[in-house]
């Protein structure tokens, strides 16, 4: 078998209301934009993989047909070195590897999680949080969390007063004493915008400090810069608060520096944007060795939240994150490109079984929107 062409497709999804991310101050998104590729084999199997969001404007097309077309897309390991030589050139590349396991499970008949070891049984999910809310409003999501069967839900602090962020923190806490509260920062990354690293160590430890007196915080996501594996491990040290992160880092050589620095417990790499499938399952092993815990990051369209979860199927997990934050960011907003959703129940998430990653495209939409 060899890849034959690589098809892409740029799409704007217009969403049901206004979304204003937490990560990016002053940012009213009104579309959904995905970059779609479809890469095709002289076997007649298509994989399909994506990116989402700011990561979608850049062009890796070229380079992507240069390094893979001619090849033989089941072998992963060969294909993975002819990556890392994409990723040289500056646009990461892992997103591709997703496409290459969605054509090996679909020629044996196989999702993606049972050619790694895995099995479908539900993962625990929580929901998470987009945008920054005042307590009422959180309150009320929260709610209807809780009545969906959620035992966890994360929340964002990027206010410019972090009082304010905090003062919702309690709120939750007060309304559900037993509820998990993941706290994140969004100070990992900061892409062309203000979004990002702005805090100093003293905020982050007052925070953290307050966080431990409100209790049963899952963790505290990206408090500081993605590369700044001292202040991570000074903070950890300094808190019963679990240190979370590496969404946005590139590559297993980063979650390595987080694991020989001693700075995060909870590892979180994203398939589309960090590490692929395979270095993904590398970077659980890695968790585990080491007694830290996994939790992917899974905030992209619904192609790349399926290819996570199929990650997710062959680890040993903590905890799936599952993004809802209607009404701009809804589930059908997520998974605008799937024929069906991937829902939660009762707090949990099923992994897909069919072949691959598990989906099917709604091709119709797909050329609709492409040629808008």
């Amino acid at each position: 078998m060899e890849i034959t062409g690589i098809n892409s497709y740029h799409i704007e999804y217009e969403m049901d209301a206004p979304f204003e991310p937490s990560w990016y101050p002053g940012l009213e998104q009104t579309v959904h934009e995905v970059q779609l590729y479809e890469v095709e084999t002289d076997a007649g199997i298509s994989g399909i993989t994506s990116v989402t969001g700011t990561a979608s404007r850049v062009d890796s097309l070229d380079l992507a047909r240069e390094y893979l077309v001619g090849t033989d897309p089941r072998n992963v390991e060969k294909r993975l070195t002819d990556l890392s030589s994409l990723n040289a050139y500056g646009p990461r590349p892992w997103h591709f590897e997703v496409a290459l396991w969605d054509i090996k499970g679909k020629e044996v008949g196989k999702p993606v999680h049972e050619l790694l070891g895995g099995d479908s049984d539900p993962i625990p999910a929580y929901a998470s949080s987009g945008e920054l809310r005042t307590a009422d409003d959180r309150l009320e999501w929260v709610a209807d969390r809780v009545d969906e069967g959620f035992e966890a839900v994360k929340l964002r602090f990027h206010s410019d007063d972090m009082a304010d962020d905090l003062a919702v923190a309690r709120a939750v806490r007060e309304a559900y004493p037993d509820l998990t509260v993941m706290v994140d920062l969004n100070m990992g990354w900061s892409v062309s915008h203000p979004g990002g690293g702005t805090w100093s160590f003293d905020d982050a430890l007052s925070v953290a400090r307050e966080l431990e007196d409100i209790g049963n915080i899952g963790w505290l996501e990206e408090p500081f810069d993605q590369r700044n594996y001292d202040a991570l491990a000074r903070l950890r040290e300094k808190t019963d608060i679990p240190i979370a992160g590496g969404e946005f880092n590139n590559g297993v050589h980063h979650f390595r520096e987080f694991v020989d620095r001693e700075a995060l417990d909870v590892l979180q790499p994203d398939v589309i944007l960090s590490s692929g499938i395979l270095k993904g399952k590398l970077i659980a092993g890695l968790a585990e060795m080491h007694g830290l815990a996994f939790a992917p990051h899974t905030w992209n369209d619904g192609i790349g939240f399926a290819a996570n979860v199929q990650l997710l199927a062959c680890t040993n997990p903590s905890w799936c994150e599952y993004p809802i934050e209607p009404p701009g960011w809804s589930v059908q907003t997520r998974d605008f490109l799937l024929e069906e959703p991937l829902t939660a129940a009762d707090g949990a998430v099923e992994p897909p079984t069919d072949p691959g990653l598990g989906i099917d495209l709604d091709w119709d939409l797909v050329h609709e929107l492409a040629a808008a």
